[in-house]
């Protein structure tokens, strides 16, 4: 409506700029001529009465300007009719174009080039949907622009860091990972992705600096999985193959099969010659299920993970003392972006791990990490 509106008042204001031009008069010709010969009869009068001229020189020179007056008179008549005519009939014919035809055309115009068809949007959905269409570089570029203003703010790092991951920017990865240790303090998590950064920086290659990272890891949670991972493959890569497969089946022995690492873990034990431990069944996907989402489109590969976070969470309802359960169901949440669900199922693994505080502890720790308190 606002759009119409706006048409309406720009189409007003140029009729009236055309329109306005046409409404003044003309001057009409001749007009001077006449003016002249009324200001020689004047002083001819104003010389006769002071003497200059006599009585017959006064009159024989009133008569001739006379004469040429009412000549002059008689033509600018005739010019006036004439030209008015003609004038008016101008005018007219613009006033009808600026009235008709400039309103016609403009819709015309809009009709060729716009699209009236489409429906309005309200603005925050239009915002939306151009912060969707705004590049990755783009949305890095603006969260490196405030930090660089904002330089202790730790949380844009730590979203910032998995982004440069993804994007194969391991050394600046590398750097937000020590930023956000040396302004929100160490934990597991955070010492894991440091070495996974470092590794990832040396082409595979689990470095000196990285395998400390990861011990560092291990010795704040003996659960870090990642960092578990990653001191197996640092022993295969040192030649010791016998330790690689130790700490390997260490992690399969007791992981539930819907575990998203166990497949990779599986291979690494394979390939240093080890034999993997036998897992119990549990409500992860089978083999036929993770070939089928493999076919999957975006839309339904996401149905098909928000089931087995389903169905993870009715597992737990059942079996509440599964620690490493409810923390894979937390950070499943955090991953789909569902921070709500995610705080709740903290909440509900605080109540069904109250009585041993180990376990306690080790899900309170994963809430601070996560910035889930309150």
């Amino acid at each position: 409506m606002t759009l119409w509106l706006v048409f309406a008042l720009m189409t007003a204001a140029a009729i009236f700029a055309v329109l306005w031009p046409l409404s003044r008069r003309g001057e009409t010709p001749g007009g001077s001529d006449i003016v002249v010969y009324r200001d020689q009869l004047d002083e001819i009068a104003r010389d006769r009465a002071a003497g200059l001229i006599g009585e017959a020189e006064a009159e024989a020179a009133k008569v001739e300007v006379s004469r040429r007056l009412i000549a002059a008179a008689d033509a600018a008549d005739a010019v006036k009719a004439v030209s008015s005519d003609a004038s008016l009939w101008r005018r007219r014919a613009a006033a009808l174009a600026a009235l008709f035809l400039l309103p016609i055309g403009v819709g015309a115009f809009y009709l060729f080039l716009g699209s009236p068809q489409m429906p309005g949007e309200p603005l925050a959905a239009r915002m939306q949907q151009a912060n969707q269409n705004r590049s990755i570089a783009s949305l890095v570029s603006q969260v490196e622009a405030h930090l660089e203003r904002n330089p202790d703010d730790a949380r844009g790092y730590e979203v910032l860091a998995p982004v440069y991951m993804r994007m194969g920017r391991f050394a600046d990865a590398v750097n937000a990972r020590r930023k956000l240790l040396a302004l929100a303090g160490e934990s597991a998590m955070r010492q894991s992705d440091l070495g996974e950064a470092l590794t990832a920086a040396s082409n595979g290659i689990v470095t000196e600096e990285a395998k400390r990272a990861f011990e560092r890891a291990v010795a704040l949670d003996k659960d870090e999985l990642k960092a578990a991972f990653f001191i197996g493959l640092a022993a295969e890569q040192d030649g010791d193959r016998t330790k690689a497969a130790s700490i390997w089946r260490g992690m399969l022995e007791g992981a539930p099969a819907d575990a998203p690492w166990v497949p990779m873990v599986k291979e690494a034990l394979t390939r240093v010659g080890g034999t993997a431990p036998a897992i119990a069944p549990g409500p992860g996907p089978s083999t036929a299920d993770v070939a089928a989402a493999a076919g999957m489109n975006e839309k339904d590969r996401q149905e098909m993970v928000r089931g087995m976070v389903a169905r993870l969470a009715d597992r737990l309802k059942e079996n509440g003392g599964d620690v490493e359960g409810w923390q894979r169901l937390v950070r499943a949440y955090m991953v789909l972006g569902e921070r709500d669900k995610a705080r709740t199922a903290a909440g509900d693994a605080k109540r069904a791990l109250a009585s041993d505080p180990d376990k306690l502890q080790r899900i309170e720790g994963m809430i601070k990490e996560l910035g889930l308190e309150g």
